[in-house]
């Protein structure tokens, strides 16, 4: 007479069964998902994944946040104004000619200012956030650096007279005027106005980035 199998040997055998079906019907639906998600690009089908995923778009625009992205941007040099003239200084005596005293240089400079806003002075209330428009007012615009490039810059003629020798502190004293030139034409030129305005600009375009619809930049 043939072995019968008793209930709870019956039921060991089934349960590890069902968990295996069980895990790979799983694992087989995630797989499908996962394959419709990423292959459901156009039309009802991107819609149905959209929905599917459930993921939803969240952009951090809070006040300190925005203030954070901006101060990013730290020192933004914004504008150049560059410079090539010729610079001429001179020392005369007050009795004898020049062709016996004098002492006079040419330059031929080049130069360069650099003007912009220094974003890391930006303050928490110098912005301020509306839902999905922000306004914001920047630091004033300056000059940050006015140079003369020393590969492009050169003494062009010297003159001394016969009874003096060269003055060796001439040529730097005509840099120096030469600096300060470059400044005062570089403000006459509204380099400031430029600067800030090129500011605006750029902070804009970072906040439109950032998801706002409407940025005014005062």
């Amino acid at each position: 007479m043939p072995p019968v199998s008793s209930p709870a040997r019956a039921r060991s055998w089934l349960l590890p069964a069902t968990l295996g079906t069980l895990l790979l019907g799983v694992l087989f639906g995630a797989a499908i998902l996962t394959l419709f998600l990423h292959e459901a690009k156009r039309g009802i089908w991107d819609r149905v994944a959209s929905v599917l995923s459930a993921r939803t778009l969240r952009i951090d625009t809070t006040q300190p946040t925005v203030v954070m992205q901006v101060r990013r941007l730290s020192r933004l040099e914004s504008v150049a104004f560059t410079m090539d003239k010729m610079v001429s200084g001179d020392r005369e005596g007050r009795i004898l000619p020049a062709f016996l005293t004098g002492d006079r240089i040419l330059l031929e400079v080049h130069g360069e200012a650099v003007a912009g806003v220094d974003l890391g002075q930006l303050a928490p209330t110098d912005v301020r956030v509306s839902g999905h428009a922000v306004q914001v007012h920047l630091p004033p615009a300056q000059i940050f650096t006015v140079d003369l490039d020393d590969q492009k810059t050169h003494v062009y003629s010297r003159t001394t007279g016969l009874l003096v020798p060269v003055d060796p502190g001439l040529e730097g004293e005509v840099r120096e005027q030469a600096v300060e030139n470059l400044r005062e034409s570089a403000l006459a030129a509204g380099i400031l106005a430029t600067a800030r305005r090129n500011a605006c600009s750029t902070v804009t375009k970072l906040l439109l980035g950032l998801g706002f619809e409407q940025v005014e930049c005062e």
